[in-house]
């Protein structure tokens, strides 16, 4: 788990008051499931609060007498993370059921927080059409090896381009590189040929936090060989060494030779949005390394709508460094629903989660949030099929794409390289200092006997 610190603590104390709905009150209602999940910092965003709102409908409707009680917090994802593992260290403000990123189910595991769910999977006819990679990204690393949460959808990761944007570069509108150098020329021909547009952006750094280190870091790192991360063979951390290093000199160079956005604005934990509501839409930015969901930005129903987007906006898989096979690359997450172990409801929190994965709600919810299908039969849907232009070409990407090592420490190994990341992004240290200094923390949060070095 994340170490507290006095900046969480103050964020803490912020989220107790801004929180929609507070965590007590219920507790000791048996009639009454608590639902905690994230709420966007953007108030536009509603979508999870929409089609909850749907399910509780339809869960009180089903089970006369009994209710749902949603309690929304309206965080960014690190104080998000904060705030439920709070909450759950109590069983008078434990929610029954809580949305749990795959990033950080392992930590909220090993804390003891969840309860397995493997008691009421067994008698679940609908788990067996959920993909096996998405089945692990729930289960326990420890030794009990059970299922915490049920899977509502994954994600991968790809090169958005404005397709405008490289026309007037005299680059190609079906553009599809094979290298990372490919990338960087494309940048810098867009940077000499089109001035006053960001040619690239590459998250970076511990303000967009976990989304610097996966779409922006792991894309890089996963295409320089195989277990560049973990090496599960030995059941060991690896150390930076040269595809590390690859790695980060990618990210410097794309700041230190100005192909992408000023450092203050990378750095700045609302960079996201403004990629998917400023710089995208208005034409400002010409590459994207970013997640399948970008589009659902620029729906009518969106906080950006953007009905140009299906024809300005151009997808190409991110490649590996020189090429070699299988040629692109791609990282996928997801959240799950879990259930607290605290809660004395885990029946009725049982039934509300299968309600949000029928048939019919699972496909609602993937094609709402723009998510790549788990289950077999969501993926076979007309209406998921339909959903989005481009969603064919994300849906292609799971089958060469890579998973987080599920591990509680992996947080705190995210954390550092994001401190790598920032330090070759604003000039502070150059490539070789930045792997050192990750090593060191690396050992210190995995143990000399925890890390390997190749």
């Amino acid at each position: 788990m994340r170490p507290t610190t006095p900046v969480l603590l103050v964020a803490l104390t912020a989220l107790a008051l801004t929180t929609s709905c507070g965590s007590g009150g219920s507790g000791d209602d048996p009639n009454t499931v608590k639902v905690a999940y994230q709420r966007s910092t953007d108030n536009k965003v509603r979508l999870m609060d929409d089609y909850l709102a749907g399910i509780t409908k339809q869960f009180e409707r089903a089970h006369p007498g009994k209710k749902l009680r949603l309690l929304p917090i309206q965080a960014s994802q690190d104080d998000y993370y904060a705030k439920i593992q709070q909450m759950m260290r109590s069983p008078k403000t434990a929610p029954d059921v809580v949305r749990e990123d795959t990033f950080l189910i392992n930590s909220d595991i090993t804390s003891g927080y969840l309860r397995p769910l493997d008691d009421k999977l067994a008698a679940w006819k609908d788990w067996s059409r959920f993909a096996p990679t998405a089945k692990a990204s729930a289960t326990a690393t420890a030794a009990d090896g059970r299922t915490y949460g049920v899977p509502d959808g994954t994600d991968t990761r790809g090169l958005w381009f404005n397709k405008e944007i490289f026309a007037r570069a005299g680059l190609p509108a079906d553009w599809q590189p094979r290298t990372w150098a490919d990338v960087l020329d494309a940048a810098r021909t867009i940077k000499r040929k089109v001035p006053g547009v960001i040619p690239l952006n590459v998250y970076t750094g511990k303000g967009p936090g976990e989304g610097a280190t996966m779409q922006g870091f792991e894309m890089l790192l996963y295409g320089t060989g195989q277990d560049p991360l973990y090496s599960p063979a030995q059941k060991k951390w690896v150390t930076g060494g040269k595809g590390f290093r690859d790695a980060l000199d990618f990210v410097r160079t794309v700041y230190a030779d100005r192909l992408g956005p000023e450092p203050a604005d990378a750095l700045d934990p609302n960079v996201a949005t403004r990629v998917a509501t400023e710089w995208l839409p208005g034409g400002k930015l010409a590459i994207a390394l970013d997640g399948c969901w970008l589009g659902k930005n620029w729906l009518p129903s969106g906080p950006r709508p953007w009905p140009q987007w299906t024809t300005v906006m151009g997808r190409a898989a991110f490649p590996t460094q020189d090429g070699r096979a299988p040629g692109r690359v791609s990282l996928s997450g997801g959240w799950t629903w879990s259930i607290s172990a605290k809660s004395t409801k885990a029946d009725l929190a049982w039934q509300a989660i299968e309600l949000m994965q029928s048939p019919e709600n699972a496909t609602d919810w993937t094609v709402r949030d723009a998510q790549i299908a788990v289950r077999d039969d969501v993926a076979a849907a007309p209406k998921y099929r339909a959903s989005m232009p481009g969603i064919e070409f994300f849906t292609g990407l799971v089958k060469d794409t890579h998973y987080r090592p599920a591990l509680p420490v992996y947080p705190r190994v995210s954390t550092a390289i994001q401190e790598a990341m920032e330090s070759v992004t604003t000039g502070d240290a150059d490539v070789a200092k930045a792997q050192r200094t990750y090593d060191e923390r690396l050992r210190t949060i995995a143990g000399a006997s925890g890390v390997t070095t190749r």
